[in-house]
């Protein structure tokens, strides 16, 4: 499928989503997020895919936030539905069987934040700078930033980060637990390949199941996430890849997983 606002290159097994949009610092518009959506969604039925990387055109920005010009029309009305829409996209993201590893290469602001969020594994460049400076227009995060960053950070660093508009660096991002590694610029793509490599050779049922269970059992009470854990151990349980995995562990040999 051709794309106007992104590009996507599967290699073994691997997809690259790169938002492709450099001249405008590739700002999130309507047809940008659809584009999005559509890459996953043909994605998450390819048995080719086992892992995506998601990042940014140019030198400059994985993604610089919001279309202004486009947000600047919105009556409450259709302001409402753009964040439903890029909400439900974001969400799509989040709950992905498959690892989804966001290449943070420079500005992550606002909507780009909010995509970096939604990606399950963040790793930055050390010329990163991330936040959701959106109370700056008179607006708030409408992409589930507001929600996801509180989970993540806690209320009080999020609040701060989200009332002050302020965005922060690479090493800044690290250590409140924001991004999960910083690495050199010319070494961001094969630190994020080296990562979904390595989980791509792990049980991919395990994997779908782990995404699961962190990201459902997360929006649970703990008792009704340890239920699921234990629910979806048991299914594991009876699947030809955890008798492979257990069977050449004793053999101390690679496991040969097919996802069944």
């Amino acid at each position: 499928m051709a794309y106007e606002n992104i590009k996507t290159n599967l290699r073994e097994g691997l997809l690259i989503v790169t938002i492709d949009r450099p001249k405008v610092l590739n700002a999130l518009n309507a047809e940008t997020v659809q584009e999005i959506y559509e890459a996953f969604s043909k994605a998450r039925d390819d048995e080719n895919v086992k892992a995506v990387i998601v990042t940014g055109g140019g030198e400059k920005a994985f993604v610089a936030g919001a279309d202004i010009n486009e947000l600047a029309q919105k009556t409450p009305i259709t302001g409402k539905e753009t964040s439903e829409r890029g909400q439900a996209v974001l969400s799509f993201i989040e709950r992905f069987p498959k690892p989804v590893i966001a290449a943070i290469n420079g500005f992550a602001l606002g909507g780009g934040c909010e995509l970096a969020l939604a990606c399950h594994i963040r790793i930055a460049s050390e010329k990163a700078q991330i936040g959701l400076p959106e109370v700056t227009l008179g607006i708030i995060p409408g992409y589930g930033g507001t929600q996801r960053m509180a989970r993540l950070l806690g209320k009080g660093k999020a609040l701060e980060l989200i009332c002050t508009g302020d965005r922060i660096g690479a090493a800044d991002a690290e250590r409140i637990g924001l991004v999960n590694k910083v690495v050199p610029a010319d070494q961001l793509m094969s630190v994020a390949e080296e990562m979904a490599r390595k989980m791509m050779s792990r049980g991919p049922l395990a994997i779908r199941a782990a995404i699961e269970a962190v990201i459902r059992g997360g929006e649970m009470p703990f008792e009704e996430g340890q239920f699921l854990e234990a629910t979806l151990f048991g299914l594991l349980c009876a699947s030809d890849d955890t008798k492979e995995g257990m069977n050449a562990f004793l053999e101390k040999r690679p496991a040969r997983f097919k996802g069944r």
